[in-house]
């Protein structure tokens, strides 16, 4: 059967919930915390082994006891982990995450997950299986990761989050390409706020297709997401949602679109079905956790 393979970060997000944030110089007393597992990948690959579709996790972490936590928390949602390298020295990666009301703010301490090195995956792509990574790992390593996919025929998701500067090249070994409208902005040099016209969204992922990528899905939140192919462009209609936290909502996305297509579906379809996914993601606390199952998903897109 076909599975989802995840090279990227593991993080333990630290949620600290309060009525707003602080400004400035400022202390506020009153505030819950939740220590839950995170990072980018582990989101994304936890997001496609809930919807029942094998996966397996690639990356580093330190030796502590938060990586004994993520490795524990992947087992129990059925992700393979034989991936995970542990290394000394760095620490595990840690995510900061301030939620105010329905917005969240997210400082990262990216500890081990920069020390992770394409020669550490040991597991050789195959053709029916489809390769997802983000920006949280050196993105050298991340362009000789899906090389090494491409050129094994695997299907290949790439997840410009959160954005840096990348080869020229880079995306001409991408099949997805996946990113909100602010990294949209930034790796097209494109003036966009939450606001732009849709055909202003499309003509940027124009450009990312003209480098190289032969789908590009840009998430808009609550305006739903746009996917661009060489047939065109398609909206899809965001879901409704009792918003309780953001956080976790577009690795939710990138894991579920990397879910169908192992299923055969194409990049409209599969970007659908990941919109639903997000809606379920976001009327739950913290990223990870958050993530559904293909019943709570299948009742959402009967309801819509």
């Amino acid at each position: 059967m076909s599975r989802v393979v995840v090279c990227g970060s593991l993080n333990m997000d630290v949620v600290v919930q309060s009525k707003r944030r602080p400004v400035t110089g400022e202390t506020l007393l009153g505030a819950a915390v939740s220590f839950l597992p995170g990072g980018k990948g582990l989101n994304q690959a936890v997001a496609a082994a809930r919807l029942g579709i094998p996966t397996a996790m690639i990356g580093t972490v330190g030796n502590d006891a938060f990586a004994n936590s993520l490795r524990g928390f992947l087992a129990d949602c059925d992700v393979d982990s034989s991936g995970v390298r542990e290394i000394d020295g760095p620490a595990t990666g840690v995510a900061i995450i301030q939620v105010a009301g329905k917005d969240n703010a997210i400082t990262v301490a990216s500890g081990a997950n920069l020390h992770f090195r394409a020669q550490m995956v040991r597991q050789e792509p195959r053709a029916d299986e489809v390769w997802v990574a983000q920006f949280e790992t050196p993105i050298a390593e991340t362009r000789a990761i899906l090389t090494r996919a491409r050129a094994a025929g695997a299907r290949t998701v790439l997840n410009l989050a959160p954005f840096a500067p990348f080869p020229d090249n880079l995306l001409k070994r991408v099949d997805v390409a996946v990113l909100n409208e602010i990294e949209l902005s930034q790796a097209t040099r494109t003036p966009l706020r939450t606001a732009s016209a849709l055909s202003q969204v499309v003509a940027a992922c124009q450009k990312l297709r003209a480098q190289g990528a032969r789908a590009v899905v840009a998430t808009l939140g609550g305006r739903g997401a746009v996917v661009v192919t060489a047939d065109g462009a398609t909206a899809i209609p965001a879901f409704k949602a009792k918003v309780l936290d953001t956080t976790g909502a577009g690795d939710c996305f990138v894991g579920a679109l990397a879910a169908r297509l192992t299923q055969g579906a194409t990049p409209v379809e599969a970007a659908r079905y990941a919109s639903a996914a997000a809606a379920c993601s976001v009327e739950r606390l913290g990223a990870g956790p958050s993530m559904p199952t293909a019943r709570e998903v299948a009742a959402r897109l009967a309801r819509a």
